[in-house]
């Protein structure tokens, strides 16, 4: 009879690995690794935060002018939700070739496609030169920039965990967590600095267009970092064993529907946290409250330092502690901080509304962090890039395409109070979802 340890390292349709872990690495290959993952998710939530911060700004009246405040900012968190919906798309795409032809050529494609599409933004004439064709091809740019993104994560995740030695896959899977941290932090201290020495008529003409146009120069940087990589050991076996799937997604689906849903449910609260304390927060502070657009983004980038602080300490603790542990403790902690939230904001005191916007960060940051190692780990090798960039995005859909829409209404209807519950909703969702899921740090990849 097994151990209960021995049950834990089966893969989740119940046969057991037949690998043991890939063997230890270089330091200076496994430097390279971290850095190559890191970055792709860097430029990601940079590429996806610019235009967060820009939907949430500028949008509304560069490409819908002719509506009412309200349904203009609507419209505008509606291009932004569209990228969302493409991301599964994109999973299911990347994921395939990813798990059929390997995880480093996959991963050029996909920050190509990603940070292209974002850049082109920066050089798409509003309503006012082009009518309805504006707002048309930014839709269509934001559905290309969504299918880039849905390859993106589970590559950049994969890539760290299946380079890392065992019991350091948590370590490891760090690298690619801080991402949204560091990209949260460059594209809302560009804008800044855009807003700070620029009068408001050249800001919303042209300024705003700089964080787009910089995407050029990332997308250079991450292909220079992306290229010297090699593939992951684990999927090299595969390949070498001639075992990878035909239609990796439709095996997901068959023999995996419940890690998957499962998986997609836990992040939904990492995701609904992230945009609902950021996009939906500098819309409302600066449209609602009227907090200056420089104060608003000063004190975002303070609380960027806590969604940092707790990536760091949930992803490093996760090989001691336990994936599932320190996410159920970040969910938890979210149910509790949802209602404190806008409270906090509508005092108009710097301080507290970056404590209250820090706090939420900081509650995603322990969500999100043990993610990077805890998705990968619910799949087998030949599904492992379908499976955990599906649940990835799936969460994405439901937790950050809806979240500053359901907020926006909610608040105009029932007041802001309304919104904090519904994260704290969310998180009720994401708790209960981890709970029905098994540890995973034990596991073998293979």
């Amino acid at each position: 009879m097994q151990s209960e340890t021995t049950s834990d390292q089966a893969d989740p349709a119940g046969q057991a690995d037949r690998t043991t872990a890939a063997p230890a690495e270089s330091k200076e290959s496994l430097r390279r690794v971290a850095v190559a993952s890191f970055i792709g998710t860097a430029i990601e939530f940079y590429d996806f935060y610019i235009y967060g911060t820009a939907a949430a700004l500028v949008l509304n009246q560069a490409f819908f002018p002719t509506l009412d405040p309200v349904n203009a900012t609507l419209a505008s968190f509606s291009t932004y939700a569209v990228a969302f919906a493409a991301r599964p798309l994109g999973s299911v795409i990347f994921g395939h070739f990813g798990d059929r032809v390997g995880r480093k050529s996959v991963l050029v494609a996909s920050l190509l496609l990603m940070g292209l599409s974002t850049a082109l933004v920066g050089l798409l004439p509003g309503y006012g030169s082009w009518g309805i064709w504006a707002p048309l091809l930014l839709i269509l740019l934001r559905f290309l920039q969504g299918i880039g993104l849905g390859g993106e994560w589970g590559g950049a995740a994969l890539l760290a965990v299946e380079h890392a030695p065992r019991g350091r896959r948590g370590l490891y899977a760090t690298f690619p967590q801080l991402g949204p941290s560091v990209g949260f932090f460059a594209a809302t201290g560009v804008f800044w600095l855009l807003s700070s020495g620029l009068d408001d008529a050249a800001f919303r003409s042209w300024g705003w267009r700089v964080p787009f146009l910089l995407s050029f120069l990332l997308v250079g940087v991450g292909l220079f970092v992306r290229l010297k990589i090699s593939e992951t050991p684990v999927f090299a076996q595969v390949l070498d064993a001639q075992e990878a799937g035909k239609v990796p997604a439709a095996d997901v689906l068959r023999r995996h529907p419940r890690e998957l849903l499962l998986g997609a449910g836990g992040m939904i609260i990492a995701y609904g946290l992230f945009y609902t304390a950021t996009t939906y927060c500098l819309s409302y502070a600066t449209g609602t409250l009227g907090i200056s657009r420089n104060t608003m983004l000063g004190l975002s980038l303070v609380a960027c330092l806590f969604l940092a602080a707790g990536t760091w300490l949930a992803a490093t603790r996760s090989d001691g502690a336990g994936r599932r542990k320190l996410v159920l403790l970040g969910s938890g902690c979210a149910v509790v901080w949802g209602p404190a939230l806008f409270p906090l904001l509508d005092t108009r005191q710097p301080v507290l509304v970056a404590l209250g916007i820090g706090g939420a960060l900081f509650c995603m940051g322990v969500v999100y962090g043990p993610m990077g190692a805890f998705l990968p780990e619910l799949f087998g090798t030949t599904v492992r890039y379908s499976g955990a960039s599906l649940a990835y995005n799936l969460g994405g859909v439901l937790g950050g395409a809806v979240a500053p829409l359901v907020a926006t209404r909610l608040q105009s209807s029932f007041g802001s109070a309304s919104v904090g519950w519904y994260v704290s909703a969310m998180a009720v969702v994401s708790l209960a979802c981890v709970l029905a899921l098994p540890e995973t740090r034990e596991r073998d990849l293979g």
